[in-house]
Order: C-alpha cells, then structure tokens, then sequence
C-alpha cells in the first residue's frame, strides 16, 4: 500500500470535496436559495467535513489527525440532519434527498473506518514507543 503524502490522495477528502459541491449546487435552486440561514449552515458544515480532513492531515501527528477525524464525521452528521429539515420543508425533493444522504453517509463510513486505522496505529506508535523506553 502507498503510502499517502498529501491530503488531496484522502479518498475521505475525496468523497467530502464531491459532498461539498454537490451541497452547493442544491442550496443554490429555488426555495433553497432564499432561506440563507439552512443554506449557509448546511454549506458550511459540508465544507467543515473537507476542511477538518485537510487540516488533520497535515498537523502530522495521530493524535491530532484522529481527533480532526471525529470532527469531520461530525460535520457530516450535521449535512445529514440538515438534509431533513431541507425535504421536510420542501426545498428538495425525495429523490435528491436520498442522493445526498447517500454521499454523505459514505462519506462518514470512509470517514469512520480512517478514523479507526489511525487509532490502531496511534495505539501501536504508543506500544512501540514504550517498548523503546523500557530497552
């Protein structure tokens, strides 16, 4: 497996940047366009997702990352709940709901399972790190 050098090779950060403009496109149609409040909020948490996986990333430490992870999960959390008020309230329909709810919760699952290979390697730099110490 290579190993990944920038951010932009995240297949998370991928799939996030993918959410994010499709997000975008959504909030900039009819109904949607005008409630700038949802709009806003649900813009800014689909970039949160992206931005948090950037900048997780190139703190270069574990820790840091696997807690930048658990944001972004979270940000895609709150796409997926402002999703509801969206079809709830008519701006989307049915259709474009299940779309996005689709992204966003792989997004998540891709998210998650990053998130979880970091712990195991935060435990294992911690194991290692301790064995060095007692040599």
């Amino acid at each position: 497996m290579a190993k990944i050098s920038k951010f932009e090779d995240l297949i998370a950060w991928q799939k996030a940047r993918t959410l994010a403009k499709t997000v975008y496109q959504i909030t900039k149609a009819g109904s949607f366009a005008k409630d700038f409040g949802l709009a806003g909020q649900i813009q800014r948490a689909s970039v949160s997702v992206m931005s948090n996986l950037a900048e997780g990333f190139e703190r270069s430490r574990l820790g840091e990352f696997h807690q930048y992870l658990s944001m972004a999960k979270a940000s895609c959390g709150e796409v997926r709940s402002q999703l509801y008020v969206a079809l709830d309230v008519g701006y989307i329909q049915r259709a474009d709901f299940e779309k996005i709810m689709s992204m966003a919760e792989e997004t998540s699952k891709v998210i998650g399972g990053l998130r979880a290979a970091i712990g195991a390697a935060k435990v294992r730099h911690t194991q290692d790190s301790a064995l060095r110490t007692q040599d």
